[in-house]
């Protein structure tokens, strides 16, 4: 099938824009009559088959999700939203999965059913909140809380892009720096150095041997990282278990670890708490997040929880079992359940996480700059005490 753009009028006239997937013009002509809409002209575009093959930008599901709460909250019938949106969507890859949808609602599938058709769009839980949405009749709820998560995940990824920025831009001007000592400035210094007729002090002699490294090898130096790292995905294909000390190494690197950590909780505390405001029962909403952390160590805690609760434990003591929850969360998670009110417990868990992650990224960008400052001080320094020692050396002796 592919995926035409249309020109069409409806009863009263009026003239519209929109695309619609069919196997040609004909069937796209008999599709829009279906819709009360008459052709007047259309043009072939991409192929539905790409449909499920891309993702959809956050930015652009947070506005189908607003649009969508907005809309249904004033009472327009669903069609009619969907239709809307397609027609004024930037993306075009937003247009091409609405006018899927919209094909597929048309032809008797719920809003779930045909989300559930491109999960490179929306994935479980999204299909499985929606499918929650419409049996509770509170749809445009869960857009709501749907679109509330999704700013909430942009700002979390918008903080650790900033922890990860700094640091890594600052890292690659002292590999830089360090390389242009070490290949061009060194080597500049060696024949005035060794044509001093004395002794080298070892400082130097070290400073010679390194610089005669990165000049021969720099190749290998600049190709040993991304090497290690393909080999590392190679094993980790080859050998899965591996998988599960490479995440415990992450959870306990200093000090991005526990950062991790928390990132992951409060995203998965966030989105339990959506999951079960809207009807979703505890097992299935942590079947649903426990992938969602991306990490076995914490994966396999939530297994045991969900293990501990089949068992006939409370949530609080399951949570409490799996000892990745400091005392103040489980006491929060205590009161949630006693009162009733565990969703909005498990907000303010993620509220807490999500503090606690901006302080901690604040303090590592902190101090990240002096000890990037001092790294560069350091190599600067031996430079020029290695270079200038001899020189000294020369010196004293001649006032002697």
């Amino acid at each position: 099938m592919a995926l035409y753009s249309y020109k069409a009028i409806d009863d009263r006239g009026k003239a519209c824009n929109g695309l619609q997937d069919a196997a040609n013009e004909a069937d796209l002509e008999l599709r829009l009559k279906l819709a009360g809409l008459d052709l007047i002209r259309a043009r072939a575009g991409e192929q539905a088959s790409i449909f499920g093959s891309k993702k959809i930008r956050r930015p652009d599901l947070i506005n189908f999700c607003f649009n969508l709460e907005l809309m249904l909250r004033a009472g327009v019938p669903l069609l009619e939203c969907l239709a809307d949106l397609r027609d004024s969507a930037d993306a075009l890859r937003l247009r091409e999965v609405i006018a899927s949808m919209l094909d597929a609602i048309h032809s008797g599938a719920t809003l779930s059913q045909a989300m559930a058709q491109h999960p490179a769009a929306f994935d479980k839980i999204f299909v499985s909140l929606i499918h929650a949405g419409e049996e509770s009749g509170h749809l445009h709820e869960v857009f709501q809380h749907l679109a509330e998560s999704l700013k909430w995940q942009d700002e979390m990824a918008a903080h650790t892009r900033n922890m990860m920025i700094y640091p890594a831009f600052v890292g690659s001007v002292v590999v830089a720096i360090t390389f242009f000592l070490m290949i061009y400035l060194v080597p500049q210094l060696v024949g005035f150095i060794k044509g001093m007729g004395q002794q080298i002090p070892w400082q130097t002699r070290l400073l010679l041997a390194t610089s005669s490294l990165f000049v021969h090898y720099w190749y290998v130096m600049l190709g040993l990282p991304p090497l290690l790292l393909a080999i590392l995905r190679l094993a980790l294909q080859k050998f899965p278990a591996l998988q599960f000390p490479l995440d415990t190494l992450k959870l306990r690197l200093w000090p991005t670890g526990p950062i991790l950590r928390k990132i992951i909780l409060a995203r998965f505390a966030n989105t339990f708490a959506m999951m079960y405001g809207s009807g979703i029962n505890i097992l299935d909403c942590i079947a649903h997040t426990r992938d969602l952390s991306n990490n076995q160590v914490i994966a396999r805690s939530l297994e045991r929880v969900a293990d501990e609760i089949e068992s006939g434990h409370n949530l609080t003591q399951s949570f409490y079992n799996t000892g990745i929850f400091p005392p103040l969360v489980i006491r929060m998670l205590k009161v949630g359940e006693a009162t009733g009110q565990l969703d909005l417990a498990l907000r303010n868990v993620s509220y807490f996480y999500e503090r606690d992650v901006k302080d901690a990224i604040a303090r590592v960008q902190v101090m990240m700059e002096p000890a990037m400052t001092l790294i560069l001080g350091v190599l600067l320094g031996w430079v020029m005490l290695s270079v200038l020692s001899p020189i000294y050396d020369i010196i004293s002796r001649v006032q002697m």
